[in-house]
């Protein structure tokens, strides 16, 4: 059977191609001359497998989508404090080229507007070749494949980079940026010449949407926790002063780029990107925001539209020959343990109770801490316990004391 998920998209592009709103980003002159019918689709599940129409292989420059990438690439290399320190994470609701600081700190306010970028940058390296090579080499980790820089783009940004200049020689004033104001400008110019596609786009995504672990490879390029912190950065300010409009909306975490790229992505589920050049007033990609706003309501993408946790977690109780097993399956959350504690608080049972978790797919860490904890109470209570776990979802099973459940296999 054919997948009708391209078929979508297909649809989805065709019956906005027609959008000739909006123009193509004109400060910077190679941009200017873009093309601005380029219209591209593409959407990485985060179990690696793409779908993707129109242009997706036509490659442009990443520009301000490169923000929350290298932003994560910091919070790896320095830590969570060092970066705080730096750049904050609260929403400026300002345009993206504000000279925007917070009042007493002087940090710049989050990393998706250019100031906080800038001095995101800056944590890259010490130089800019260290910084640029770092920015490329963790930007092509996530694509999955090698990319590299649009010379002419960068030279042409550079040629017009005097707010940007302006911003990180305010930043130098007040101590924000340790290097030179010009070499951080070029470095960071650099990172935002670095050429992608959509399917790039949508795969580094999908690498946080899966909780920094790369759709194809397995790699666990960023952390679980850098993964979330930048998720809930783009969701907050990626889209400047769109953004509170754009989360209610569209509930997507996104970044735009002035190049017309548009990234999202939605963690647990797919990463996205979209490429078409003509811009809105906030610098936003016009068919692209479409996009997404097709997505959202036809395929129920928006990120406070879920399911709730629990309710498929329990998936079963039986009762035979004397004992109870209880199946769980999917991703253990609160709301899923908290359910099967309840279970559990009943008298499903006087004899041994096996616990099944052959179809989970993951426990998160209080979702594991207690469904032990439930465990441990029940061999409190002077009752049996048994596990069946062939893949090991459930590391180190200790309910206390040393004491163990037994260890079954499913055909026992």
């Amino acid at each position: 059977m054919k997948s009708p998920v391209p078929d979508y998209l297909r649809e989805v592009l065709d019956s906005l191609s027609s959008n000739t709103d909006g123009e193509v980003a004109d400060y910077i002159p190679d941009l200017a001359h873009a093309n601005p019918d380029v219209f591209g689709i593409a959407v990485t599940t985060v179990d690696g497998r793409t779908h993707s129409v129109g242009d997706d292989e036509t490659e442009f420059s990443i520009q301000s989508i490169s923000k929350p990438f290298a932003y994560a690439a910091a919070l790896t290399d320095r830590g969570f404090d060092a970066v705080l320190d730096t750049v904050g994470v609260e929403p400026s609701g300002e345009a993206f080229n504000e000279l925007s600081l917070e009042g007493d700190t002087r940090r710049p306010k989050n990393p998706m507007i250019n100031a906080g970028a800038i001095a995101t940058h800056s944590l890259l390296g010490s130089s800019v070749e260290e910084r640029t090579s770092r920015a490329l080499s963790f930007f092509s980790t996530l694509a999955g494949r090698q990319l590299s820089v649009d010379e002419s783009v960068c030279r042409s940004e550079l040629d017009t980079a005097d707010r940007n200049l302006a911003i990180a020689h305010m930043l130098r004033n007040y101590g924000i940026l340790p290097d030179e104001a010009h070499a951080v400008v070029e470095g960071y110019t650099t990172q935002c010449s670095i050429n992608v596609t959509v399917r790039d786009l949508s795969l580094m995504g999908a690498t946080l949407a899966s909780g920094g672990v790369h759709p194809t490879s397995g790699e666990q390029v960023v952390s679980r926790a850098v993964a979330r912190q930048t998720l809930s950065v783009m969701a907050g300010a990626g889209m400047y002063d769109a953004a509170g409009h754009w989360l209610t909306s569209v509930g997507i975490p996104a970044k735009s780029g002035v190049a017309g790229g548009l990234l999202g992505s939605l963690p647990g589920q797919v990463g996205i990107g979209v490429l078409s050049p003509r811009l809105d007033s906030h610098g936003n990609s016009v068919r692209g925001v479409k996009v997404f706003e097709r997505l959202s309501d036809d395929m129920g993408m928006h990120l406070m539209d879920v399911e709730p946790y629990g309710s498929s977690v329990l998936r079963s109780i039986r009762d035979e020959d004397g004992e109870s097993t209880v199946e769980l399956q999917g991703v253990v959350q609160f709301g899923g343990a908290e359910m099967l504690l309840d279970a559990l608080s009943r008298d499903i049972s006087s004899g041994t109770i096996v616990f099944d978790v052959s179809r989970v797919n993951r426990f998160s860490d209080v979702g594991r801490r207690m469904t032990l904890e439930g465990m441990r109470r029940i061999a409190l209570d002077g009752r049996d316990v048994a596990l069946i776990d062939p893949d090991g979802v459930l590391p180190d099973p200790n309910l206390g004391d040393g004491t163990y459940p037994r260890i079954r296999t499913q055909d026992a």
